[in-house]
This record gives structure tokens, C-alpha cells and sequence, in this order.
């Protein structure tokens, strides 16, 4: 259970946002979490410099979330990498997201957390989002 919980004043610090996003994680389903096992989970508050200049993007909190790593559908068992396959959750856009809209932050996190994996998985961003619009 989260440390953090709504009802309480302010947003939450870094170590709850972890354990927010390790609570959003251990939600999926297991068959899903055996086939991400060496997936790192990372949450910083923001994107650095550089990947925002790689991606095109000028403000930091226009990125949410992003995976780097092999996807499934290319990984070959012998690709040789010196990084894991990982996922970033960026807290404090994910935080600016959170206050600006109506969905929990619990929601938000979760929303995150599976749309990057989606890409560890293949799935491009126009995939998941007529997947999300079929769900509807």
C-alpha cells in the first residue's frame, strides 16, 4: 500500500512515486510481468536534456513516459546490450498531468506505466491508441 494517498497535502516525494509506480506494476498481469521481468522501472522527475533534443521536445513536462530498449519484435538473442531495457515515468509531469485533469494519480501511473511497456512489447504509439479507443 502506498504511503502517499490523496487526502493528504501536496504531491507525493520521489520515494512514494516509486512505490506507486512498483504498485501499478505488480497490478498487471502476471503473464505480462514474466515477459518484462529484466525491465528496469525508473522514475525521474524529468527527461534530461538530451533526450528531450533527441525526441524534438522543448518543454520537459511534454514527456510522460518512455521506453529505451529493444523491443521484443527485434530483440534477438544475440543482441548484446550494456543498458536494460527501461522505462522511465517522469514524476513531475506526471504530477502536472495529474492536477490538471480528473483522473487519480494512481490512474495516471498506471495509464504510463503500460503505455511504455506496450512499446517493449512492439506496439507503436498509433497501435495503443486504437487499442485505448477500442476499450471505449
Amino acid at each position: 500500500m502506498s504511503v502517499w494517498s490523496p487526502s493528504r497535502s501536496g504531491d507525493p516525494e520521489p520515494d512514494a512515486f516509486r512505490r506507486m509506480a512498483e504498485e501499478a506494476y505488480a497490478r498487471i498481469p502476471e503473464a505480462f510481468r514474466t515477459l518484462t521481468a529484466d525491465l528496469v522501472i525508473r522514475t525521474p522527475d524529468l527527461p534530461t536534456e538530451d533526450v528531450l533534443a533527441e525526441l524534438g521536445i522543448e518543454d520537459p513536462y511534454g514527456l510522460l513516459g518512455l521506453y529505451h530498449g529493444i523491443d521484443l519484435t527485434r530483440k534477438s538473442l544475440f543482441d548484446v546490450s550494456g543498458e536494460p531495457d527501461t522505462v522511465f515515468l517522469y514524476r513531475l509531469p506526471i504530477l502536472r498531468f495529474w492536477r490538471e485533469g480528473t483522473d487519480s494519480l494512481e490512474e495516471i501511473v498506471e495509464h504510463v506505466l503500460v503505455h511504455e511497456i506496450g512499446h517493449h512489447f512492439g506496439f507503436s504509439d498509433e497501435d495503443m491508441e486504437a487499442i485505448e479507443s477500442s476499450e471505449d
